[in-house]
């Protein structure tokens, strides 16, 4: 993982904001994306020095107040702000929100009855390092004959990067590669034993494909969206997706899928031999 993930944070919020979206004229001749280091600077009040060195990874203790200004500069969304603050957090020695080291692999059966009350949307249930833990009947019809839940504690992550048969079923691998490390470094990322143990497998087995990520990717994942799957029984599924984390002495989240269009419904219905109409496209 980078070593600097405020200062990655940072810029790359700052090259994904318009000089329009806060009120500054673009001007002509811009070489760089989104906004200069001197007009965050001016936005925030404090010295392009000091966005400079935040960036690079020379300054990673800002205050509570800096961080507040870079945020409203950013315009940045609630979620982004608590990733903010903890990425600053994050970088004092030792400091990780994990009470220890192992990732939660029980599930409550609370948890288990609610996928079952899911039935037959696809929900699947994983850790922090993308193990699977639970999931409905019609995940599993879903990811089964594309082998993502092989193996003795099949991973979400790893099949992604390890296994050929991810870039088939998934037409925006690129995409979906990204999301996977961005939810790898979420949360106390390297900090973690056991995230920094599979990022260093990862690293090793997929070399730079991996390792371009984890320096370019902030860890902060998409909580919904569409992916597109295709399916060796009903071809290209697309699949709007909801990410809910539960409490945090479970540190687990659970996404639920639901179809994107009519024939998504449709070949989602025959997959759980359901009768026609029984999900719904949204």
């Amino acid at each position: 993982m980078s070593e600097n993930e405020l200062g990655l944070f940072l810029r790359l919020r700052r090259e994904a904001v318009t000089p329009a979206e806060v009120g500054l004229p673009a001007g002509a001749r811009r070489r760089t994306p989104g906004l200069r280091r001197a007009e965050l600077a001016t936005l925030a009040g404090v010295s392009v020095e000091y966005v400079t060195r935040l960036e690079q990874g020379r300054d990673r203790h800002p205050s509570a107040q800096v961080l507040s200004s870079l945020a409203d500069a950013l315009r940045l969304t609630t979620g982004e702000r608590v990733h903010l603050h903890r990425l600053a957090k994050g970088a004092e020695p030792g400091f990780t929100c994990q009470g220890g080291p192992r990732p939660n692999r029980v599930v409550r059966p609370t948890v288990r009855a609610l996928l079952d009350r899911l039935e037959p949307a696809p929900a699947v249930l994983v850790n922090r390092l993308g193990e699977v833990l639970a999931h409905t009947d019609v995940f599993a019809r879903i990811a089964e004959p594309i082998g993502l839940l092989e193996g003795g504690r099949p991973n979400l992550t790893r099949f992604v990067f390890t296994d050929p048969r991810a870039r088939e079923a998934y037409p925006d691998w690129e995409r979906v590669a990204d999301e996977q490390v961005a939810a790898l470094k979420q949360g106390p990322g390297q900090a973690d034993p056991q995230v920094a143990a599979l990022m260093d497998e990862l690293t090793l087995l997929c070399g730079a494909e991996f390792a371009e990520r984890v320096a370019r990717v902030p860890g902060l994942p998409r909580a919904n969206g569409i992916v597109r799957l295709v399916h060796p029984e009903a071809a290209e599924l697309r699949l709007s997706y909801e990410t809910l984390d539960l409490p945090a002495d479970d540190d687990q989240q659970l996404t639920v899928y639901l179809p994107a269009d009519d024939a998504s419904a449709a070949a989602l219905d025959r997959l759980a031999g359901r009768r026609p109409g029984a999900l719904h496209a949204v």
